[in-house]
Parts: structure tokens; sequence; C-alpha cells
């Protein structure tokens, strides 16, 4: 369950590795949910040197939402990070971060206020440089590539630096369509009610069945 106080969203990171070789991987599915938000008409990412990433504005007024996306590599993703919350003077709580999580099945999200690394360097980076681990986080499931614990860990890198396959397609674009939804449910009833939809979702690679209410115990 989500818990904490309701802070206006204000930024949302998504991770992923820059440059043409990690187009399409699975370990950019953050940098994927980003470019998602970012496809209403004027919206367009520029490069801002001192953030060390890529920087949109989302809208306008007190609906108004930066999204930004680090080009530090994974490794360093709370560098830039650090950097926008200072540069525009905002507290973690006002932040959303979007990362690929191999623990869950492509099709899933989980949305936290606070949480570990999971074993994810773009999340351990981001709590090394921001001292914290209450930052709100939104996991989008890329599936893991095998149940055995050491075909698991052989098989890791090449998993998440590989690309969706086709068959995979109409699942992540269901997922995407809801990260864009959550997003703005986010924004709107905050973390704990947003939670109740995200944490419930299913893509069915056709039809969803999430629902507003929590998910079972």
């Amino acid at each position: 369950m989500v818990s904490a106080p309701h802070a206006p969203l204000q930024l949302v990171v998504g991770l992923g590795n820059p440059g043409a070789a990690y187009t399409g991987t699975r370990h950019n599915v953050g940098f994927m949910a980003l470019e998602q938000l970012a496809a209403a008409p004027g919206v367009r990412f520029r490069s801002q040197a001192k953030l060390h990433g890529l920087l949109a504005d989302l809208g306008q007024g007190a609906t108004r939402l930066r999204l930004l996306m680090p080009q530090t590599f994974m490794n360093e993703s709370g560098r830039s990070i650090r950097a926008a919350l200072d540069w525009f003077g905002l507290e973690p709580s006002q932040l959303l971060l979007i990362v690929d999580d191999m623990d869950l099945p492509l099709g899933r999200l989980r949305l936290r206020a606070s949480g570990g690394t999971g074993g994810h360097n773009g999340l351990r980076s981001t709590i090394a440089h921001l001292g914290t681990q209450d930052i709100p986080r939104l996991r989008i499931g890329i599936g893991a590539p095998a149940t055995d614990p050491e075909e698991r860990k052989a098989r890791t890198v090449s998993h998440v630096l590989g690309r969706f396959q086709a068959a995979e397609q109409p699942l992540l674009q269901e997922v995407l369509s809801e990260v864009v939804t959550g997003v703005e449910r986010i924004q709107r009833l905050g973390l704990e009610r947003a939670g109740n939809r995200l944490n419930s979702f299913q893509a069915s690679g056709g039809a969803s069945v999430a629902t507003d209410l929590p998910p079972p115990r």
C-alpha cells in the first residue's frame, strides 16, 4: 500500500541509457514512458547541460510537469536528478521516478512512496545522491529471463539490454498508456488513491482489467 502525504507532483523522471544502441530496450522503459507522456502537440525534449539530461515541459500553470531523461547512463542517474531538484527547488516527495523492474511480469505496475533499490543501479544511484529512500517510484514490469536463480543471474544483462519482442508490443503499449493515465491520477488524487488503480492494473494485450479498487490482500 502506498502511504505518504500528498505532495504536488512537479517532476517525472524516466530512467534509461542514452544513445541509439539502447533505444527500445527493456532497461529503457522509463524513457519510453516519458516519450509517451510527451506525445502531446508542442511538447519537445531539449538538452539541458546543467541537469545532465533532456528536459520537456508538459502542461501549464498548476498542472505543469517537468519531464526529465537523465543522459548520465543508468548507474549515474542520481546525479541528474539531484541537479534537477536543486535547480527547480523541489523536494524528493515532488518527484516520480519511472523505472523498469525485472521482478514484475510485463503488464504489471507498482507504485510506491519509498523503498530500497531492489538491485536496480538507477535506484541505487538516485537514493545515494538524494540521501533518502523516500522517493516515489512507479515500477514497470519487464519480466525475468528465467525462474532458476543461477540462470536468471547469468542472463540478466542480456535480458535488460535486449529489446521487447514483437509479441510483447501490445502489452507494452497498453502499459505505457496506463502510465500516462496514472501520472494524471497522481497529480489529481495523490499517490495512495492513484496507487489503488495502478497496483491492480493487469494488461492483457487488448483489454485491461484495472479497477479503482484496492488489490486483494
